[in-house]
């Protein structure tokens, strides 16, 4: 019997941590992340890059996981909504927003809501309500949070602008 071994030998840094996988080329970042590592905060929504549950950051840049190919990510930073709390485990200031914001509610798109959040706050797109709403349109809120969402990203761009 034949054995047609196609897989690909690969490693990435995911929260900080070296990771060393042997993949199929074809899985998904996010069941590598949910299935291989038990990184469960990134949510399979709709497993069409339409939803926005499954973003997390690669190289400091927002990505779908879904749509993401594992083997991509090869010598990158992977970051999930594991990896942003404080060393000491304190929440970090946008999920602590999102807390005084009343930004969620049945929780299930938060962390992609809140790894999106990190990303337009970091790029420079949360000078206002109208900007946060138009790069974080890829994310979607079943429950309709979006009023605490947007509330919870102006508070920590607000707050880092005055730190600064």
């Amino acid at each position: 019997m034949s054995t047609n071994d196609s897989t690909v030998e690969t490693s990435c840094a995911v929260n900080g941590q070296g990771v060393r996988l042997r993949l199929d080329p074809r899985e998904s970042l996010l069941d590598v992340l949910r299935e291989r590592l038990a990184l469960t905060g990134t949510k399979k929504g709709c497993d069409q890059g339409q939803c926005g549950a499954c973003t997390v950051h690669v190289d400091g840049r927002r990505v779908v996981s879904c749509l993401t190919p594992a083997v991509q990510v090869t010598g990158q930073d992977v970051t999930t909504i594991e990896g942003i709390a404080g060393p000491d485990g304190d929440l970090h200031p946008l999920q602590q927003a999102f807390i005084d914001n009343d930004a969620m509610q049945c929780g299930y798109c938060t962390p992609g809501q809140i790894m999106s959040g990190l990303a337009c706050i970091a790029e420079g797109h949360a000078g206002d309500d109208d900007q946060i709403r138009e790069y974080l349109s890829g994310n979607i809120c079943r429950c309709g949070a979006y009023v605490g969402i947007v509330a919870a990203v102006r508070q920590t761009a607000e707050a880092q602008r005055n730190e600064v």
